[in-house]
């Protein structure tokens, strides 16, 4: 099998505990693109969240964000795809949150945003169950998030509800699998993502590889989490890091060392840099 595109997830996969590329997984991915091959960003950030090691990657030309929402061409700059969630799904979802009391983030336009009450309340404290800095750097505060959301509808790439314990989590993935019009996924044990009827990195990565003249079976993808598994799922290499949650690690054909243990890295090698 030659692969000739590489499609990587980030957190938990190409970041390390620490949240940077490697310069293991930097130079096997420089390497690849030196042969030729497409080494693609796939993940569930949103464009702005992007960590500053992706921009840095020497011969990266697209990234697909918030779960295959959008196809960005890095050296232009310009949306070559976008697949959000139809508005009327959008307020669908809306009328169902402003039911609860959740922490809950907004894609849209390449940005990430959130209620600014929470934003400060997390500024002030320097205290959440989620990643402080994380938070307050890649998120935009906003007053009245949902007439916020309301008011992007047509361009609301992804919607993230947030949850400090997993009793709740498991009940609104109940509550949140009954909307229509969308999708349900999850990248992190704290969180789960709305997207678009149809938008997941699969549909997205078969849209880029019709653009790069690239069939599915000549495609490696490299996850770790339940967000990643419709694109491992049509790659003719599928493979799962180390720390992978047990059911992408189903999946996959290969099973690497994990993120911090520069998997992406001894993947590259094994099937693309081989001989």
């Amino acid at each position: 099998m030659t692969i000739k595109l590489i499609a990587l997830d980030l957190d938990g996969t190409t970041l390390n505990n620490d949240r940077i590329i490697s310069p293991a997984n930097r130079q096997a991915l420089e390497e690849a693109v030196q042969r030729g091959v497409n080494v693609v960003i796939a993940t569930g950030r949103t464009f702005s969240a992007l960590p500053p090691d992706v921009f840095e990657l020497r011969g990266i030309q697209y990234v697909l964000t918030s779960n295959g929402a959008v196809i960005t061409d890095l050296r232009t700059r310009e949306t070559i795809y976008e697949n959000c969630i139809a508005p009327a799904a959008v307020e669908q979802a809306v009328e169902l949150l402003k039911q609860y009391d959740f922490m809950i983030e907004a894609f849209t336009g390449g940005g990430a945003y959130i209620e600014k009450a929470c934003y400060d309340q997390i500024k002030k404290t320097r205290r959440s169950f989620r990643h402080v800095d994380y938070v307050l750097t890649t998120r935009q505060p906003v007053d009245s998030l949902y007439d916020f959301i309301l008011k992007h509808r047509e361009h609301i790439e992804n919607i993230n509800v947030n949850f400090e314990n997993q009793e709740d989590r498991s009940m609104m993935r109940e509550v949140l699998g009954k909307l229509s019009d969308t999708t349900l996924t999850t990248s992190f044990d704290h969180n789960l993502e709305i997207g678009g009827a149809t938008t997941s990195k699969a549909g997205a990565l078969k849209e880029l590889g019709n653009i790069l003249g690239v069939a599915p079976e000549e495609m490696m993808a490299i996850g770790d989490s339940p967000n990643d598994m419709a694109m491992m799922r049509i790659a003719g290499m599928p493979v799962a890091v180390g720390n992978a949650k047990d059911e992408v690690k189903a999946i996959a054909k290969y099973v690497t060392a994990t993120n911090h243990e520069d998997g992406v890295a001894q993947a590259v090698r094994k099937f693309v840099l081989k001989g």
